[in-house]
């Protein structure tokens, strides 16, 4: 079976869907890599590093010529995928609601494309769950660039000029990305509070030494939301959770902000009157830029600086990271890949019937076939 990397055409994007770890991997599974022409550049791999792991280096025309699977980090236009042979299938993060065409046209061109965002979130399928593995990078990188851009000191320092006090920083949404934020504010030394419509993650906030705040007085969401994200609140909580973060983010040095709804806008959890409220120099960092940000006036992918505070609109954090997020991706990828090869065959098998194949096989046999996108199609 060959499989295929290719380079990344997306603006800014710096990672590749391989490393030569699971090059070799791959190779010893009885696959056949192929990897086009400076694919991991921008990840600090080499075409010699590929080729030393056992894959050969060629042009796209010639990786993707025979090719049986086709690895990528974003999923690229159909006709930049010309002569890939039908029945190949398409791996990667495709982004199947914002990039419906493009789906359509990976289904006309023939290709069988699996979308690895929608990774069910089961036991068996953590491993291959390229969401966390990038939100978790993605949380580190939020607290470091609040840092850089704080102009103040994280931890508290007791000198002989005297004390400064520790940072305050306030995480929102204690998913993945939530949880490193956390963590990792934490360790630089920060005084840190974290918030979820989840009541179960109370104590994840605990037990990693910050203060939980919560709307007490409505019921916001027992344990998970469905696929472990949470959903969207009634009015009456969305309420309460505004009024309680008025009153807690106006005494907040940093803000993180990482709440995602998969298939919608993120929703709004900062005011323009709210952030009026934060002294200046404070710092913002918008996880959910990209779908449309957490945080009123947030643009993705710049600094803005409004009443004073700087807000951040982080657009895929992961991709400052390139060369750990890509060796997490391929990890992520090779995992898939392993689960469902078939040894005596020496190839990839994904039955119809399985829980992960059909919640991420987005077309097949020319046509679209998920039940997601066929429901709203």
């Amino acid at each position: 079976m060959k499989i295929a990397v290719v380079r990344e055409t997306a603006p800014g994007e710096t990672r590749v869907a391989a490393s030569p770890e699971t090059v070799k991997k791959l190779t010893a599974l009885g696959a056949q890599l192929a990897v086009e022409a400076g694919a991991g550049e921008a990840a600090s791999i080499s075409d010699a590093d590929f080729e030393q792991a056992g894959a050969t280096v060629a042009t796209c025309a010639k990786v993707l010529d025979g090719a049986d699977a086709i690895l990528c980090i974003n999923g690229p236009d159909a006709a930049s995928l010309k002569g890939a042979k039908a029945g190949a299938l398409l791996i990667g993060a495709l982004d199947p609601l914002r990039r419906r065409k493009a789906v359509d046209a990976y289904g006309s061109a023939g290709l069988d494309a699996l979308a690895m965002e929608w990774m069910p979130r089961i036991t068996r399928a953590q491993s291959m769950d390229i969401l966390s593995s990038q939100s978790n990078l993605a949380g580190y990188k939020a607290v470091v660039d609040a840092a850089s851009a704080y102009g103040r000191a994280f931890p508290m320092m007791m000198t002989a000029a005297g004390t400064i006090s520790a940072a305050r920083v306030f995480v929102m949404g204690v998913g993945v990305a939530g949880l490193q934020a956390i963590a990792t504010a934490r360790r630089l030394g920060a005084q840190v509070s974290a918030t979820d419509v989840r009541s179960a993650t109370r104590e994840q906030i605990q037990s990693l030494g910050a203060k939980p705040i919560f709307v007490e007085n409505v019921a916001g969401i027992e344990g998970e939301g469905s696929g472990g994200y949470a959903t969207e609140m009634s009015e009456d909580y969305q309420k309460a959770q505004a009024e309680l973060v008025s009153s807690h983010i106006a005494k907040q040095d940093i803000v993180i902000t990482t709440a995602l709804i998969p298939g919608r806008p993120a929703p709004r959890l900062i005011s323009d009157a709210q952030l009026a409220t934060m002294r200046a120099g404070s710092v913002v960092v918008d996880l959910a830029a990209d779908a449309g940000g957490n945080v009123e006036g947030c643009v993705p992918g710049e600094n803005v600086v409004k009443h004073g505070v700087t807000i951040i609109g982080a657009s895929n954090l992961a991709r400052s990271l390139a060369a750990d997020s890509s060796a997490l991706f391929a990890r992520n990828l090779f995992n898939f890949l392993s689960a469902f090869w078939d040894k005596d065959q020496g190839k990839l098998v994904l039955p119809d019937d399985d829980e992960i194949v059909k919640a991420i096989r987005l077309t097949q046999g020319g046509r679209v076939v998920n039940e997601r996108l066929t429901s709203v199609s």
